[in-house]
């Protein structure tokens, strides 16, 4: 699908594998999900003084607040979203460095990612131009609002944590679809799978994580 696929900026395979390995450990057990982030480069996507810590499964600061999220919680919010069906397109809502709209612009069709952070998306957009990824569509904008444009979805992916999902982003989910989130304040995060059935949301709670809170408006 693009160059990451074929290895583009590959660190040491003994590096990655070990990442992988620490995966599996942590009960991340898709195989597609393993494979792409094998060689998405990760150390690409953070500050180059951080790149030697890029493959620990570890969040790590990219700016303005931001960080990108540990490899443990993009695999396992990755897995959760396509784990019963591949969904054709995803919104994600916090496009932060571009990772984990990377991972999923190499196992779905379309990606449509949100950030508010004007230089981010700069960033972002670049990085995906540069490894190819022209499935994934980079905007400006605030996530709470969605997408609305290019809904309804089949899967939405956000990135950072609201004390309750907007309803404006369940209304963009088609029928099937599965929402993938961090609910709740800082120091109580659930991550919630919700999934469209008719006019209910089936309610998963997947795991307890930490993510940065989710903020309106633009910047």
């Amino acid at each position: 699908m693009s160059v990451l696929m074929h290895g583009i900026g590959m660190t040491s395979q003994r590096t990655r594998e070990r990442l992988v390995t620490r995966l599996r450990e942590k009960g991340i057990s898709d195989r597609r999900v393993l494979d792409v982030m094998r060689v998405v480069p990760r150390h690409l996507f953070v500050d180059e003084a951080l790149a030697s810590r890029a493959y620990d499964d570890v969040s790590l600061p990219i700016g303005y607040g931001q960080t990108i999220s540990q490899p443990w919680v993009v695999a396992r919010m990755t897995e959760a979203l396509i784990e019963q069906e591949r969904p054709a397109s995803v919104l994600e809502v916090g496009t932060g460095s571009g990772y984990q709209a990377a991972v999923l612009g190499c196992l779905v069709e379309q990606v449509f990612t949100l950030e508010r952070i004007s230089a981010l998306v700069a960033l972002a957009r670049e990085r995906m131009r540069r490894f190819g990824l022209y499935n994934v569509r980079v905007r400006h904008a605030d996530g709470y609002n969605g997408w609305a444009g290019q809904g309804p979805f089949d899967g939405i992916m956000v990135t950072a944590a609201p004390e309750d999902v907007p309803d404006e982003l369940f209304a963009q989910l088609a029928e099937g679809g599965r929402l993938i989130a961090p609910v709740g304040p800082r120091d109580a995060q659930d991550l919630v799978r919700y999934t469209r059935r008719g006019d209910q949301l089936q309610r998963e709670v997947l795991d307890r994580v930490v993510f940065v809170p989710m903020l309106g408006g633009t910047r």
